[in-house]
């Protein structure tokens, strides 16, 4: 690997989320970030790539890039890569999944939650100020965890507009007894906003294979004009999401009996 191949690595690197370039050996860019743990080696082969994950400690983002990467036995033993430009899409989606699976979310929270409370006066610490700066917080670390989950768009309709993408839990904030189920990227779907409105109401859930679900008060008519006529399902459905699902369904169900 010459000196231009190489720097072309390590800006490709730098412009998908792994801004750090690490020692590594002869003849490969090992590649990191100071925002996330993920470390990744990236090797020149005849006719493309090879690009090896050390994540070893995050086997869910293994099994994410599984779904991302069809074809692909086990990313663990490293993925081979035609261009550039698939070398960029795994990078980016690598990054995200990294910023957006536990416990970095957790992670990040502390961190802003320790700067932000540093800031207010010592009279308010403890009081309901600090406990909506935490919840502030929280929730703006769990949309971006949600965005970065799912690549930006919708969970059922792939919609990517970001401005009407809401990050609905479904066992809500103050149902969770830790930071970690609150901040638990599985702990709720990116929904546009008319299917947030539903969900965060319990007019709609889905069942464990994905499919939505809709309470009879929501008319035909009020479905035609929300645009939900089934049948609609969740783009894909990892088994961590079930038991949070399953907390959400189960007050679904509930009201329907009221």
């Amino acid at each position: 690997m010459n000196s231009l191949e190489r720097a072309l690595l390590e800006k490709l690197g730098h412009d998908n989320g792994f801004e750090n370039v690490l020692a590594g050996e002869l003849g490969e860019v090992r590649l990191g970030s100071a925002r996330h743990r993920v470390e990744l080696s990236v090797v020149p082969t005849v006719g493309g790539f090879h690009l090896a994950v050390s994540a070893l400690s995050q086997p869910l983002l293994l099994n994410e890039l599984l779904r991302a990467l069809p074809g692909i036995d086990d990313p663990a033993q490293g993925i081979g890569l035609k261009d550039h430009a698939q070398l960029a899409l795994v990078l980016r989606r690598t990054a995200e999944l990294a910023h957006a699976l536990p416990n970095q979310a957790a992670r990040d929270y502390q961190t802003r939650v320790v700067e932000e409370l540093a800031t207010l006066a010592p009279l308010l610490k403890g009081t309901e100020v600090e406990r909506l700066v935490r919840q502030r917080v929280g929730q703006d670390v769990f949309r971006q965890a949600m965005l970065d989950y799912w690549g930006g768009a919708c969970a059922v309709t792939g919609i990517a507009l970001g401005d009407v993408l809401r990050a609905s839990h479904a066992k809500p904030w103050a149902k969770c007894d830790t930071d970690a189920e609150r901040l638990d990227v599985f702990n709720g779907f990116l929904l546009s906003a008319n299917l947030d409105a539903l969900f965060d109401r319990y007019l709609i859930s889905f069942d464990d294979g994905g499919q939505l679900l809709i309470s009879p008060e929501v008319t035909e008519q009020d479905r035609y004009l929300l645009g939900i006529q089934q049948p609609l399902q969740l783009r894909w459905l990892a088994k961590q999401h079930l038991p949070y699902l399953a907390f959400h369904r189960d007050v679904f169900s509930k009201l329907q009996q009221t």
